[in-house]
């Protein structure tokens, strides 16, 4: 099992259309992956789960990987997050 953190940075969080990036993400690995959000624990490889948490920006995550891949696919999470998710360069952007 590894475990990595990041933070949202989303300006709008995980609302539909980055949530469904993240699923179709997630739904690709081989490894068990939880998503830990305050003190909610969630399955990313579904949508309307993953909406379910209600992960605003700002918010700090954790997400946990357990199987043969899972320093890849944490890494493969980490990233797609950090990547904003299909709504691009959302770090550092002011409006």
């Amino acid at each position: 099992m590894v475990k990595g953190t990041i933070t949202v940075t989303n300006k709008s969080g995980l609302h539909l259309r980055p949530a469904t990036e993240l699923a179709n993400i997630a739904g690709k690995l081989k490894s068990d992956v939880t998503i830990i959000a305050g003190d909610k624990k969630v399955n990313p490889k579904s949508v309307l789960i993953l909406m379910s948490a209600g992960i605003t920006k700002g918010t700090t995550i954790d997400i946990v990987c357990e199987g043969e891949t899972e320093e890849a696919d944490l890494k493969v999470m980490l990233d797609a997050i950090a990547g904003g998710l299909g709504e691009g360069g959302q770090t550092g952007e002011s409006e």
